[in-house]
């Protein structure tokens, strides 16, 4: 599936324009991926201008680094970039120069989860290409979607729900010396972990864990029921007191009932 582009202003589409204009007159570019809310025709006139400028895959880091260095000389003296900047506080133009090398990590116990299948989601399968699609875009559709090897998707599948429980059971020891603070951020932790969790069993890229959850839940993972049991877990009323515990109780519950079904 490709996406098309719809920008909320006309400020954000003259930027993009630019934007597609200047960097496909570059040989080693590929495609110029709008990504985000504009890519998905949920933008609004605060929305960000978000690109993924995908190169061909035998793009040298010193020929990415002269990409990267040229578009901050041209863009910070464009009057349409600088124009759509002053448009509002929040307007900011963001652009990455990627190669389409996606490497999943071995996701260690305790530590930060990857954003593996995040930066495929966004940047391959709910990205909006501003022009045609190029050759490497559509092998890496091919490679991607509608998702990677079960092989892989096993083992990650288990890395991050064995990281969402070693978390989760680890946050009464904090309550119990007081540390309410640092095992609610354990609890929001887990939570993201979960949702990473879900993600991978139900064979569906995400866009973000910490936004667009309630969309992602009922309308791409087709759970209306699930999302009610989500929205209070990281609700306390009370930090120091037994509530985090509770919570992570009930994510926990929800986590296994998850990995058995």
């Amino acid at each position: 599936m490709i996406f098309k582009p719809n920008f909320p202003t006309t400020l954000h589409q003259d930027s993009a324009e630019l934007v597609r204009d200047y960097f496909l007159t570059i040989p080693n570019v590929d495609t110029v991926l709008v990504v985000n809310s504009c890519a998905r025709g949920q933008a609004v006139p605060e929305s960000d201008l978000d690109f993924a400028i995908l190169v061909n895959p035998d793009t040298t880091p010193t020929e990415i680094r002269k990409i990267q260095a040229d578009w901050q000389i041209y863009s910070e003296r464009q009057p349409t970039f600088l124009k759509y900047k002053q448009s509002n506080q929040f307007a900011h133009l963001h652009l990455d120069i990627i190669d389409g090398s996606y490497t999943p990590t071995i996701l260690e116990i305790g530590v930060a989860s990857d954003f593996f299948e995040i930066e495929i989601g966004n940047q391959i399968c709910y990205s909006a290409p501003m022009g045609n699609a190029g050759l490497y875009f559509q092998e890496l559709q091919n490679k991607w979607l509608p998702y990677y090897n079960e092989e892989l998707r096993l083992q990650r599948l288990a890395m991050t729900r064995n990281g969402c429980e070693y978390d989760l059971r680890h946050i009464p020891f904090f309550i119990k010396r007081g540390l309410y603070f640092q095992a609610f951020d354990i609890l929001c932790k887990a939570f993201q972990e979960y949702l990473q969790t879900l993600f991978i069993a139900n064979k569906t890229y995400p866009i973000a864990y910490n936004k667009w959850i309630k969309e992602q839940v009922v309308k791409w993972l087709n759970q209306p029921d699930l999302y009610p049991k989500l929205s209070p877990i990281l609700s306390v009323s009370n930090i120091e007191s037994n509530e985090i515990n509770v919570k992570a109780k009930i994510l926990l519950e929800l986590l296994n009932k998850l990995t058995n079904e």
